[in-house]
């Protein structure tokens, strides 16, 4: 456990942040594997990853020599020019599905923006005018750029905002009836998230992943799936989509993509491809040498089938040992989350800072999703005995504080 003087001693409330963020934070200096230091030298086991990106740690010489190898070559020569990672990664993502092309980025914002706007024109193409609604779920969380957040139905993130993009309408997640109400050729696109990873970690049921299927290709819309958070390992497979049976049209990825630095990738179908002209759309860094190279190892590692099989061992051992915690104490009400995207439902909200205080003190790191659940997403290559070491710390703490 971390003294009070040494866990104040890593921390600064100088930060040159504005007010929308914390004034009081951690400062960490460097990490190896799954574990972080601070600028006071203590040691923390990392169960966030930096919010899901972390998937293969910290401290990779694998990486840094890729990207340091790159910007001897080549850092940057925007969007007007091709380059070999470019083009190589592209590829690669295409054949995770039935897509055409790949608008790269750098942030989930960006990609889920880019969803809206091609579904959009789209639509407008191919329906007429008028028919550009879109539809997204309650505790839905699709960033934090006007469009997308318009689709993140939820006021402390809207309000201070508002007037957003109009014409989106809000459905209940998994309410397959609420669904067949709402939806007809006047939608444009219908956005997703197969776990809601900032909303609680509500899994998409196959039944309601089978209703948008089917509804969406009755009325032609875009079935857009935000992978941002759940894509590319972090539920066991490439697209959790897999996972529940959903068939997108376009898929968003982030957050794991480059191993930590900033880049997204948005697919796309041929009958969306050809709507689109030179012009429509554009990023100055996205897709840049160095970033795509980086991602182009990354998914050396993470597509790998052994890979993707341990990982979903590692939930395996996950799962039971949560369900362990929530079995034996009171003010867990139970486990959600799919893969290694897990969290417990706290039964008093109210503890839950403190809870997450707690652990910190206890040097694990963990996050929140929506307003009472504890959010598990450790680095991939996470091994048995960390998890085990973790979640014997987590199980300790919730004793204590719930």
């Amino acid at each position: 456990m971390i003294k009070a003087e040494d866990l104040q001693a890593a921390k600064t409330n100088k930060v040159p942040y504005p007010n929308s963020f914390s004034q009081e934070m951690v400062v960490f200096d460097h990490g190896k594997g799954v574990y972080l230091v601070d600028i006071a030298g203590n040691r923390y086991l990392d169960f966030g990853a930096g919010i899901a990106v972390n998937s293969l740690g910290y401290g990779r010489k694998d990486l840094a020599k890729a990207a340091a190898k790159q910007m001897k070559k080549l850092i940057h020569v925007s969007n007007l020019y091709a380059t070999r990672p470019s083009i190589a990664l592209g590829e690669r993502l295409l054949a995770l599905g039935n897509f055409q092309a790949v608008h790269f980025g750098n942030s989930g914002s960006e990609a889920m923006e880019t969803a809206i706007k091609f579904a959009r024109l789209y639509s407008r193409a191919k329906k007429g005018e008028g028919k550009h609604k879109l539809l997204c779920f309650a505790n839905a969380f699709h960033g934090r750029t006007m469009g997308a957040l318009s689709c993140t139905p939820t006021a402390k993130y809207q309000d201070p905002f508002a007037p957003l993009i109009p014409g989106v309408s809000v459905c209940n997640f998994n309410d397959v009836k609420g669904l067949e109400s709402m939806l007809d050729e006047s939608y444009a696109a219908v956005l997703a998230e197969v776990v809601q990873g900032e909303g609680g970690l509500t899994v998409m049921t196959k039944d309601f992943a089978k209703a948008l299927n089917n509804l969406c290709r009755k009325h032609d819309i875009m079935l857009i799936a935000d992978e941002v958070q759940t894509g590319l390992g972090r539920c066991g497979y490439p697209l959790a989509s897999k996972a529940v049976g959903l068939e997108p049209d376009i898929v968003s990825f982030s957050k794991p993509l480059a191993g930590g630095l900033p880049l997204s990738a948005t697919l796309i179908p041929e009958k969306v491809n050809k709507e689109l002209h030179i012009g429509h759309h554009g990023t100055t860094f996205g897709g840049g040498p160095v970033t795509t190279t980086v991602a182009g190892k990354v998914l050396d590692i993470i597509l790998n089938e052994r890979f993707l099989a341990e990982v979903r061992e590692k939930a395996t051992f996950l799962e039971e040992r949560l369900q362990d915690i929530a079995s034996s104490n009171k003010g867990v009400k139970g486990v959600k989350g799919l893969g290694m995207l897990k969290g417990l439902d706290i039964a008093d909200e109210s503890k839950l800072p403190d809870l997450m205080t707690a652990l910190q003190a206890e040097q694990l790191i963990v996050l929140r999703s929506g307003t009472c659940t504890l959010r598990i997403a450790p680095p991939l290559v996470i091994s048995i005995d960390e998890l085990d070491k973790g979640l014997s710390i987590l199980k300790a703490v919730c004793s204590k504080v719930l």
